[in-house]
């Protein structure tokens, strides 16, 4: 999405244009043909041809998912250039480091700080949202909630299998239709895994989904709240509370560390879903803001360390099983969290530090280059060895 957004700028500047050429480093072009970064950057130039370089050797200053863009004349001469970065969720930052977005809307850096407001002025945390977001959020979040249910009907009525050399099958409409002759607590996994596979599956065929809070991370949030909605028919307007809860948790985690894979790995993209959702979930059945945040939490606690190693660059594996078993373990956090009463040891804002310096001292091949991890394992086998030294690796 990130790359997208820069193209469609890029495209206003860059009218006379005879050629486009588009440079994508690192962690960028290690995964963009996976990630369909062509195809999402070429479209908003049709019919101006472009010319990618891909350059995963090489990285620009301010973030592993750096691109340049450059406007050619019929000579081949650059007539403008741009430098843009994808830092997660569809946001851009420019050359200089400044956020394309605008500025903050929250004035809490923390969740500390949306604590004691909370706790001072009687608020639940979707209540600061409304304060700060104005009236107009909450028909932004029916929106969001409608195409996020759509992602869900999309996955679970397309069957065969996953663009790409991987030749993945899609499993989302089998698990549905399984999980509705099963009952009791396999029957409720089986359907909150059918719905997170739904979207993610959505997702790698470049289906429409709502970055939550990432397009890698996509299947979490929806499918945890379409579970508990239908389970306990909860309005869409409780629905839409929850979805703001879930951004503030997103927004905390974006401000004091980063939800890029490319930067600190899938803790920073699926454990921040799992804690959005956990938050989410615990809101809706009724937990206080101390369980609310405990839940949140333990959803980004519990996936600390977790490498971004998507195999052959897709989106597809580990990615989509990560997201069905996230689902699940936001429900649990929520559950675990109701059954105390809101007072732990870890903060959510030490996880949130914790899993920003893990990021940083994670090897940048376990950093969504897919050099590491289950990428290398797999394309090791592929190419005649099994991954252990010194047994045909």
């Amino acid at each position: 999405m990130g790359p997208r957004f820069a193209a469609e700028a890029f495209k206003a500047e860059a009218t006379q244009a005879a050629r486009v050429r588009v440079t994508l480093y690192a962690s960028l072009a290690a995964t963009g043909r996976g990630h369909l970064t062509d195809i999402a950057v070429s479209e908003p130039f049709s019919p101006t041809p472009v010319e990618f370089v891909w350059a995963p050797g090489q990285s620009l200053p301010r973030h592993p998912n750096g691109m340049k863009f450059e406007a050619l004349d019929a000579s081949g001469g650059v007539i403008a250039s741009r430098i843009r970065y994808s830092v997660g969720g569809g946001a851009l930052l420019d050359e200089a480091g400044k956020s394309d977005g605008g500025g903050e809307v929250y004035p809490y850096t923390c969740m500390r700080e949306v604590l004691e407001r909370t706790e001072r002025e009687g608020l639940l945390i979707w209540e600061l949202a409304s304060r700060h977001e104005g009236p107009d959020i909450w028909s932004y979040l029916s929106d969001m909630w409608i195409a996020m249910k759509h992602a869900i009907e999309t996955g679970l009525n397309t069957e065969g299998k996953l663009p790409g050399s991987l030749n993945v099958p899609r499993k989302a409409s089998a698990y549905h239709a399984r999980a509705q002759s099963m009952a009791g607590h396999f029957g409720e996994t089986a359907m909150l895994f059918a719905y997170a596979l739904a979207v993610s599956e959505t997702n790698a065929s470049g289906g429409e989904v709502v970055t939550a809070p990432t397009c890698g991370a996509c299947g979490v949030l929806p499918s945890v709240l379409l579970f508990l909605q239908r389970q306990s028919q909860f309005s869409d307007e409780k629905i839409g509370r929850a979805l703001a809860t879930a951004g503030v948790i997103g927004n905390i985690v974006k401000r004091n560390a980063s939800i890029s894979g490319a930067e600190v790995g899938c803790q920073g993209e699926v454990g921040t879903a799992c804690a959005m959702a956990a938050a989410a979930a615990a809101q809706l059945l009724g937990g206080s803001v101390r369980q609310i945040e405990y839940a949140a939490e333990m959803g980004l606690e519990h996936h600390l360390g977790l490498t971004c190693d998507p195999i052959g660059g897709y989106v597809q594996i580990p990615c989509i099983e990560r997201n069905a078993i996230a689902a699940v373990r936001a429900v649990d956090c929520a559950a675990y969290a109701l059954l105390s009463d809101g007072h732990h040891i870890v903060s959510f804002d030490e996880v949130v530090r914790s899993m920003w310096e893990t990021g940083c001292d994670m090897k940048s091949s376990y950093r969504e280059t897919a050099e590491g991890g289950l990428a290398k394992i797999y394309l090791l086998r592929k190419t005649g060895g099994n991954g252990f030294p010194g047994m045909g690796s």
